[in-house]
C-alpha cells in the first residue's frame, strides 16, 4: 500500500494526471460550501485563541490545493492576511499554486489555529489481518496467508477490532493522527473520513480501489488508490468529540432546505442561485452519502467544539 501509493510512480505522487480530482469525488470537490464551512470554523478558532497575530491553517492531504483555495477565498480580508496557510501533501506543488500557501511534506510542528484533514487518514497504509494472520497482497492483488498477528498490531486489534474475521489494523492512523496533532500548540485538529466505530467494524473489512470515478479491485501497483474506511474512535485523543459530517456541517450553516417560492417571484435569479446551493448542501449532507462521513474534532488548549 505504501509502495502503491507513495512510491516511485505511485497513485499520489506521480507528476503528470488530474489528480486525486480526477478519480474520486469529495466533499472538497462537491461544492464550495464544504470550504465556507470550514471558513466558519477557522472563525471559531480564532475567536476562541483571541484572534493573534498569526492565525495557522494546515490542510493535511492537501490534494492539489483545493480546499485552502477555497478557504481563503471565503475569508474576510483582514483575516485572511493574517493566515498562514499549509497544505502537507506528499506530491510535488502543482502550476498555479496560489503564493500564499507553503507546500509541506509532513505536518509542521508549533502551530496556533486549525489543522484540517479531508480524507488523509483513509490512504495512511496498514495492515490487513484474517483469523489471527497477517494478510500478504502480491503486486497483481492476489492475497495470501502470512505469519500470525503479533506485538502492537494483536494487542491493537485485541482492543478496538476484537471480533474474529477480516480486519484492518489501525494502528498506523492512530501514530499518524497522534503526531500531527502533536504539532498543534493551540486550536483545533479535525479529521474527516470514511469511518466506523467499534460497535459497528464491518465484519469483512472495507480495503477498495478508486480509478477514474468507479470503485475497483484494490490492486497495489499504482495504477488505482487504495484505501480502507478509518477507525476514527480509536484515533480520539482526550476530549475528542466524534460526529457525523451532517451533524457538523449543519452546525457550520450548510442547509439543504429549499429557499421560499416568494423568492422565485421577487428575484428569479437568486432564487435559482439559492436552489443550487441547496442541492449542493443536499449531497454534502446526505444520509447513507456525504453526509455519513466522520469527523474527529480534537480540542489543543482551547474548549472543544461541537454543534
Amino acid at each position: 500500500m505504501e509502495a502503491a501509493l507513495y512510491g516511485p510512480g505511485g497513485f499520489y505522487v506521480r507528476p503528470v494526471g488530474p489528480g486525486p480530482a480526477g478519480h474520486f469525488r469529495t466533499s472538497v470537490h462537491a461544492s464550495a460550501l464544504y470550504a465556507g464551512a470550514v471558513a466558519r470554523l477557522l472563525g471559531w478558532v480564532d475567536e476562541r485563541l483571541g484572534h493573534p497575530d498569526r492565525l495557522d491553517l494546515v490542510d493535511v492531504g492537501a490534494g492539489r490545493g483545493e480546499l485552502l483555495a477555497g478557504v481563503l477565498g471565503a475569508l474576510e480580508p483582514g483575516t485572511a492576511a493574517r493566515v498562514r496557510p499549509y497544505a502537507v501533501e506528499r506530491a510535488a506543488a502543482p502550476q498555479g499554486l496560489d503564493p500564499r500557501i507553503l507546500w509541506v511534506a509532513e505536518p509542521p510542528r508549533g502551530v496556533t489555529g486549525l489543522l484540517f484533514a479531508n480524507e488523509w487518514l483513509d490512504n495512511v497504509p496498514l495492515e490487513i489481518a484474517e483469523d489471527g494472520r497477517y494478510v500478504l497482497v502480491a503486486p497483481d492483488g492476489t492475497e495470501s496467508g502470512g505469519g500470525p498477528l503479533e506485538g502492537e498490531d494483536l494487542a491493537w486489534l485485541e482492543r478496538w477490532w476484537p471480533d474474529p474475521g477480516r480486519a484492518e489494523i489501525g494502528r498506523p492512523r492512530d501514530e499518524a493522527w497522534a503526531s500531527a496533532v502533536a504539532g498543534l500548540e493551540r486550536g483545533l485538529a479535525v479529521a474527516v473520513d470514511y469511518a466506523h466505530t467499534r460497535a459497528a467494524r464491518p465484519p469483512f473489512g472495507t480495503l477498495t480501489g478508486f480509478r477514474a470515478g468507479r470503485e475497483v479491485p484494490p490492486v497495489p501497483d499504482g495504477s488505482c488508490d487504495v484505501t480502507a474506511h478509518v477507525a476514527l474512535d480509536a484515533c480520539a485523543g482526550p476530549g475528542a468529540v466524534l460526529l457525523s459530517q451532517r451533524e457538523a456541517l449543519t452546525a457550520l450553516g450548510v442547509s439543504g432546505g429549499r429557499p421560499p417560492l416568494a423568492l422565485a417571484r421577487t428575484d428569479p435569479a437568486a432564487y435559482v442561485r439559492a436552489l443550487a446551493g441547496a442541492g449542493e448542501a443536499a449531497e454534502l449532507t446526505a444520509r447513507g452519502g456525504l453526509g455519513d462521513f466522520g469527523w474527529l474534532v480534537q480540542p489543543v488548549g482551547i474548549p472543544a467544539w461541537r454543534p
